[in-house]
């Protein structure tokens, strides 16, 4: 989804056109991939067609002329790749990961693993294998509905994270009990690590419960400093991302059983409007009972967390209030919308980004 209507995507200031990128893709066997781990043992990240690669033409063409002549344009051009979308730059994290992982445990099946899931219909199915194929992703789990939703079929792929530019199919995603987010394409794009992998996170409503958020909406800051100091000792709830900084965890640690801890590919970073004097104690200990390292931990007392995320230059940031999204995106930081607890809300411009339910993923 885009924060505005008319953007294109752009990677260190090289502007890329919407759809596709130029070349043709060649349809022939691609380099010898890994075999793809077991879904039981995988770390499992869902990631829609709109968001892995930029569908932008594609889906006015949907939009204005309907779904026939939608797939008769895929067909004509399935030979030509698909540029890169948001969720790109972070499924090749995730790959550079893997890499190392392999060589350090050659026989384990603990690794991350993309699933494509879209509501396409097989007819595209192989411009997007020409696709993947012609950037080299190791993708070769995909789940192609048709029209329908894919949502019913996460828990069969053992999903840790889904991924969409749909708000909808999101909050359907988090009601099944699965971590979700909207990612958003920031006008311009900051450059990114190849080599490491970086997360942040902020944390309540996102790694906490809503508990706390909800004493400062209701009763104001100075309530929400009171109760934070009178419930310090008192753990936070979980949210509906700490499952999938567990996740990340696991695997850092298998780093970190062969002496690489200030090597570690993966880097996590908890990105908090909290102050850290006044209510960050109980997010540290909520964070240490539950077993869980958070790499750097930034308590910005309510200021922006744009200029921070810039600082970082994360592969995704997860955050429950469009107001910090969009923030982190007019920075260059692909920034994804967590539509849990009572910050919740509608906005206008989700409302005018929300897509037709059987509109293509």
């Amino acid at each position: 989804m885009s924060l505005k209507d008319s953007q294109d995507f752009t990677v260190s200031g090289n502007r890329a056109p919407r759809g596709a990128t130029g070349t043709e893709a060649k349809p022939s066997t691609p380099i010898r991939k890994p075999k793809p781990p077991k879904p039981e043992n995988a770390v499992t990240i869902g990631v829609s067609a709109r968001v892995l690669f930029n569908m932008e033409t594609e889906q006015h063409i949907y939009e204005q002329q309907g779904l026939e002549e939608y797939i008769r344009y895929q067909v004509e051009h399935e030979a030509q790749p698909f540029s890169p979308g948001p969720a790109f730059s972070f499924v090749k994290a995730l790959e550079a990961v893997n890499a190392q992982l392999r060589e350090l445990y050659p026989e384990s099946e603990e690794l991350f693993d993309v699933v494509l899931m879209t509501n396409n219909h097989a007819y595209v199915g192989l411009r997007l294998i020409n696709t993947i194929n012609h950037h080299q992703l190791f993708i070769e789990r995909f789940c192609m509905t048709g029209g329908n939703s894919p949502i019913g079929y996460l828990k069969a792929y053992h999903t840790n994270l889904y991924l969409s530019a749909d708000p909808v199919k999101v909050r359907e995603a988090l009601e099944e009990g699965i971590a979700a987010a909207t990612m958003f394409t920031p006008e311009k794009m900051t450059e990114v690590s190849e080599t490491q992998l970086r997360v942040a996170f902020d944390g309540d409503a996102v790694l906490f419960s809503d508990e706390s958020e909800r004493i400062y909406k209701a009763h104001g800051l100075d309530k929400f400093f009171e109760h934070e100091k009178a419930h310090e000792n008192k753990l936070l709830d979980h949210g509906p991302l700490k499952g999938f900084l567990e996740a990340l965890g696991k695997l850092q640690k298998k780093f970190y059983g062969k002496g690489q801890r200030m090597e570690c590919p993966i880097r996590t970073y908890l990105v908090t409007a909290r102050s850290a004097a006044s209510s960050g104690t109980r997010a540290l200990k909520t964070l240490r009972s539950w077993g869980l390292e958070i790499d750097e931990a930034l308590f910005l007392a309510g200021a922006p967390k744009g200029p921070m995320l810039e600082k970082i230059r994360p592969h995704i940031f997860f955050d429950d209030q469009m107001f910090h999204v969009e923030g982190a995106a007019e920075m260059g930081t692909v920034a994804c919308h967590v539509p849990y607890g009572v910050a919740q809300r509608v906005t206008k411009r989700e409302m005018n980004g929300r897509e037709n339910p059987s509109a293509p993923k």
